[in-house]
């Protein structure tokens, strides 16, 4: 905990490499409470955030430091500061003196190197842990654990629906309220009334939603709806719930979940109950993507009582000002599951 606190806002520049193949690129190195960020040094977005007890030395006693997120990483990190250097190599062997020995019962493996993170401050009780597990996973890894949630929840709900003139729309439908921001959908053909999201910006919607639906403002006021309860309610953490604390601590330490930690996610996931979402932020999201609300209120409440400030605060009374999709792609993506 001293030497945690101690570099805790150090910073120094370095250069990442995100695969064996990749070229190096300078980066700003910073020590955060359990982590290393990685952040472009022009844009100041992270790159990259490695967990602080999983870093390995891959050249001890040679300069520049090499270092790697853990054992099966492809991604290295050169430092030649010696204050950086300092630091990882005392957390480094923070986490050795608590790591227990060769020969101990395997049962104790887990119990000692949970110790060894609590003693730097990483972690203090189970949701402590599934919560920092979830921050840190880069989107590589989101997206990953996202496609084999979705492998588990076909067994209920049948593969996502496809047609190339569906897979059109879809593409459309994304690019029209999202932009570049890389949000995907996939139609489901039973079990999921509505919609629901996955990690790995992977917005799911329910067929039964999408055929009744009138305008196609009902799906992207769904999908508006479920990316804003992702950024406050981490999709991650039901999947983190679900796997349980041994799968978790793996995660966070190797940059792997087992397979078998996603067994019978489906059922857990179609059960899970949607947490609610402010009117005013509905709104605010509507009004920024350019959607008329009233559609999807009433998509809500067909009676329209219980969603009337939708629909009587909508931000264009009058619909969308800029077309969502046009008749015949609105018509491909209805008919995405065939008849």
């Amino acid at each position: 905990m001293t030497a945690l606190k101690k570099y805790q806002r150090l910073e120094s520049p370095g250069l990442w490499r995100d695969s064996p193949q990749s070229q190096r690129r300078e980066v700003v190195v910073a020590f955060r409470e359990a982590s290393l960020v990685l952040s472009d040094p022009r844009t100041e977005l992270a790159l990259s955030h490695w967990s602080l007890p999983a870093i390995e030395r891959m050249n001890p006693g040679t300069l520049p430091a090499v270092y790697s997120p853990g054992p099966d990483a492809e991604e290295t990190l050169e430092v030649d500061d010696p204050d950086m250097i300092a630091a990882l190599e005392t957390i480094r062997s923070a986490v050795r003196r608590r790591t227990p020995r060769p020969g101990r019962l395997r049962g104790t493996l887990l119990i000692g190197t949970t110790l060894a993170i609590l003693g730097i401050g990483a972690v203090f009780v189970p949701d402590a842990l599934i919560r920092h597990t979830a921050a840190v996973l880069p989107p590589a890894t989101r997206a990953q654990i996202g496609e084999a949630a979705l492998a588990d929840i076909s067994r209920l709900t049948g593969a996502p629906c496809e047609t190339p003139l569906g897979n059109r729309s879809l593409t459309i439908l994304s690019e029209r309220l999202f932009g570049g921001a890389g949000i995907r959908f996939a139609v489901l053909r039973e079990g999921l009334p509505q919609a629901a999201i996955l990690p790995g910006n992977l917005v799911l919607l329910g067929l039964p939603m999408l055929t009744d639906a009138p305008l196609p403002e009902v799906p992207a006021g769904f999908a508006l709806a479920e990316t804003l309860r992702a950024e406050t309610d981490d999709p991650m953490q039901l999947i983190l719930r679900h796997a349980g604390l041994a799968a978790t601590f793996r995660l966070l330490t190797t940059g792997t979940l087992p397979i078998s930690a996603l067994q019978g996610y489906g059922e857990a996931f179609l059960a899970a109950p949607r947490p609610p979402l402010s009117d005013e932020a509905l709104l605010a999201r509507f009004e920024g993507a350019a959607v008329s609300s009233a559609a999807y209120g009433y998509a809500l409440d067909p009676t329209g009582e219980s969603t009337l400030t939708l629909i009587e605060a909508d931000p264009y009374r009058g619909g969308s000002p800029r077309a969502l999709l046009n008749a015949e792609d609105w018509n491909s993506l209805k008919a995405i599951c065939g008849p």
